[in-house]
């Protein structure tokens, strides 16, 4: 693991955070513990990380309160979600609405555990990734990416955005330099993996 691949362990239960970041670096896991998530907040932007695990019910803020001001900061994070009261609704709610890799019951199961952080940090990865390979794109090259993955040939771009032929494979050139995607298959599996985030 890299230096990159920090993990934050925050639960208000500062034994649990600490145990949780123990258990974590005992598998070569670079874990650092918080029991205060408003904390963790006002430092984050000095020291990111590529996981954060976070209890769901905390007494300043709750989980999923601070997991979405978490994504303002970066939205290339990972979360993984545990909690001691497991409900349904939480557990369909931590993926569909706040994006958590995982979402776990305590006593926390080391294997599982386990593997969801290493599959957070793998998504943080390829998330950096993706935001730094798009980074630059001006929004008219979005839109003609856009419109690329859909399949609209050049002539149909044109056509759509009101340009000519020859600006849209001016676009095309700019999107392929800065993207690193020189053909549409890499170009489609950069979009998907946006739109599976």
């Amino acid at each position: 693991m890299s230096d990159s691949d920090l993990v934050y362990v925050v639960d208000d239960d500062q034994d649990l955070a600490a145990s949780v970041a123990r258990l974590l670096r005992r598998h070569d896991l670079h874990a650092e513990p918080f029991d205060d998530p408003v904390a963790l907040l006002d430092a984050y932007s000095s020291a990111p990380a590529a996981c954060v695990v976070t209890d769901v019910m905390m007494d300043q803020l709750d989980g999923f309160e601070f997991s979405s001001r978490l994504r303002r900061l970066d939205p290339a994070v990972a979360i993984v979600f545990m909690t001691a009261w497991p409900s349904t609704a939480h557990a369909v709610d931590s993926v569909r609405v706040h994006g958590g890799v995982d979402y776990l019951e305590k006593p926390i199961d080391e294997r599982r555990l386990l593997s969801s952080v290493r599959e957070a940090l793998q998504w943080s990865r390829r998330s950096r990734e993706y935001e730094s390979r798009t980074a630059t794109l001006t929004p008219r090259e979005r839109d003609v990416l856009a419109l690329l993955v859909r399949g609209y040939s050049s002539k149909a771009i044109a056509t759509e955005l009101n340009i000519s032929t020859r600006t849209v494979d001016d676009h095309r050139a700019q999107i392929s330099a800065k993207t690193g995607a020189n053909n549409l298959a890499k170009l489609i599996a950069l979009v998907q993996f946006d739109a599976a985030r």
